[in-house]
């Protein structure tokens, strides 16, 4: 598991780069402030600090862990939480979170991710310039929320669409594209499998037991955890309305479909009683009246305008043609 990065994280945010390897968590965790660890797998150059590194192997197992959802869970005097960001790699799928994997102690932090997260290279910016987080547990804070501003544009993206997709069928009477619905559909219902357990993680990390958690990152997590559980609320609010215009979609298509079914039938019944007037009297039997008379077919002709302006107008006094 290849190492990222390394910094020793001093109370005042300043920060120093750590060469750390060969060297075990126990060594690195000497001294005031607490050391951050970041780590990509798979290692492009086969090393694995986490081997050595003798944490145990339960939080090596969960730090390397092939598939995870958000939790928080204790262990010792540390904690193991998993987080999720939207995956901002140029040609990927926002939707496609990618999985943020954290070890935190009062000294040692160790983050694991398998694929690029812009988040985490907010933070290590900002530790790179020198203001960086104080403790080991609003580090864990800063990521939590910029995991959450990174996901704000995507869900803003989303109130956008389905705000078109809603302004196309009420304003401009027209059905608006059923594939744009169903993609703002699927994103909405993706990001929202991951945001929920997001918060529950979130908000079970601020309330553990731990005395190295300072007032300050748990009042930082809470922040996190408000606007974590904002954006669930709002990808919630997108999903119903997206069904709410799927709906209407639905009601408009019927009610097209309705209205074409009876032309078809005031159709058909204007033309049934004619059809059978002219059919009976093409029948090639003797005694048919008019025969002999020159006058007949028009007399004929005008007989089947008359019922049929009788038929128009009873169809539209029942209300089945419009005037």
């Amino acid at each position: 598991m290849a190492i990222r990065s390394a910094w020793k994280c001093k109370s005042d945010g300043t920060a120093v780069v750590l060469e750390v390897e060969g060297k075990t968590a126990e060594d690195l965790m000497q001294g005031d402030g607490f050391v951050w660890i970041h780590l990509e797998r798979p290692a492009a150059d086969g090393t694995d600090w986490l081997s050595h590194s003798d944490l145990s192997s339960t939080v090596c197992e969960a730090l390397d862990a092939q598939e995870t959802r958000p939790r928080s869970v204790v262990y010792g005097n540390g904690i193991l939480i998993n987080l999720r960001g939207v995956n901002l790699a140029e040609g990927a799928d926002p939707e496609d979170m990618v999985s943020l994997r954290i070890w935190v102690t009062k000294q040692l932090v160790v983050t694991v991710q398998r694929r690029p997260l812009r988040a985490v290279d907010d933070v290590l910016d900002s530790v790179s310039r020198q203001v960086g987080p104080r403790d080991s547990g609003e580090l864990v804070a800063r990521l939590a929320l910029r995991l959450a501003d990174r996901a704000e544009p995507i869900v803003a993206e989303l109130n956008e669409s389905i705000d078109d997709l809603e302004t196309e069928l009420e304003d401009l009477d027209r059905l608006p594209s059923r594939a744009d619905l169903a993609e703002v559909r699927r994103v909405s219902i993706m990001l929202r499998r991951y945001m929920f357990p997001q918060r529950d993680a979130l908000s079970t990390f601020a309330i553990e037991d731990m005395d190295w958690l300072t007032a300050l990152a748990r009042e930082r997590m809470r922040e996190a955890t408000e606007r974590v559980t904002r954006l669930s609320e709002e990808l919630d609010a997108i999903r119903d309305r997206a069904e709410v215009v799927q709906d209407q979609i639905m009601d408009m298509r019927a009610e097209a479909s309705n209205r074409q079914m009876l032309v078809l039938s005031v159709v058909a019944a204007i033309f049934l009683p004619l059809g059978l007037i002219t059919g009976l009297l093409g029948i090639n039997v003797g005694g048919m009246p008019g025969s002999n008379d020159p006058n007949a077919f028009w007399a004929v002709c005008i007989m089947l305008v008359v019922i049929t302006a009788g038929e128009i107008w009873l169809f539209r006094w029942m209300g089945l043609l419009r005037s």
